[in-house]
């Protein structure tokens, strides 16, 4: 999953991404509100954390220009401000989510995850597919039972098609929600993700169609 962090703490920021990435996070980090206006109407991502405090423009007003957008976006403050009117605000102004510093990094990675899962539809917070499930908490794979080791990649590549199944997800989205803007990836890193998946959890799992990109069929 990736998501956009945009504080301006540097300490706090660099925790953040080290302790995001470590939970299986792909972490694209802004540390200014015009810059994260800038990034949210170009980029794709899958949340967004925002800190209320910012320079060049607050979180206030990047979380109103993201609405007023149309985006539906899930965000989550995470701020110093603990006042009950600005909860209120952060919530009425488009928040998803409203949480005080300091703040648990596995609370904070719980709460984006229920945020993605709402996003999608999905009431259970396992993705199960006939014989296989995939549990993006534990970050665990099972196929009959079975215990199935996967890299980082590959089990964020096969929890974006398992959340997607039955629509084929074109290569440039699959790449955008793999990499973020640090990440330096061989032209055919993709296919070699799926080769791998494919070679562990049996050939006819995922599909390709040429030109357009790659699928898992509902079961």
């Amino acid at each position: 999953m990736r998501i956009l962090l945009v504080e301006d703490d540097p300490q706090l920021g660099d925790g953040l991404c080290v302790g995001l990435r470590q939970a299986g996070f792909t972490v694209d980090w802004l540390r200014d509100g015009k810059s994260a206006i800038a990034a949210l109407a170009v980029e794709d991502f899958a949340c967004a954390v925002l800190d209320l405090g910012l320079p060049a423009c607050d979180g206030m007003q990047v979380l109103r220009a993201t609405r007023a957008a149309g985006r539906d976006l899930p965000v989550l403050v995470l701020t110093a401000r603990d006042a009950l009117g600005d909860k209120i605000a952060g919530l009425d102004a488009g928040a998803d989510d409203y949480l005080v510093k300091p703040i648990a990094l596995d609370e904070l990675a719980a709460r984006l995850r229920a945020l993605a899962r709402r996003r999608l539809g999905r009431a259970t917070p396992l993705l199960i597919h006939g014989a296989l499930t995939l549990d993006p908490a534990a970050r665990r794979v099972t196929q009959a039972g079975r215990a199935v080791e996967l890299s980082g990649r590959e089990f964020s590549l096969l929890q974006l098609l398992l959340e997607s199944a039955g629509r084929v997800l074109p290569r440039s989205q699959l790449e955008q929600a793999l990499y973020g803007w640090n990440d330096e990836p061989d032209s055919n890193a993709l296919e070699v993700h799926i080769h791998h998946l494919r070679k562990k959890l049996g050939s006819e799992l995922i599909r390709t169609l040429r030109g357009v990109g790659y699928t898992i069929p509902r079961p």
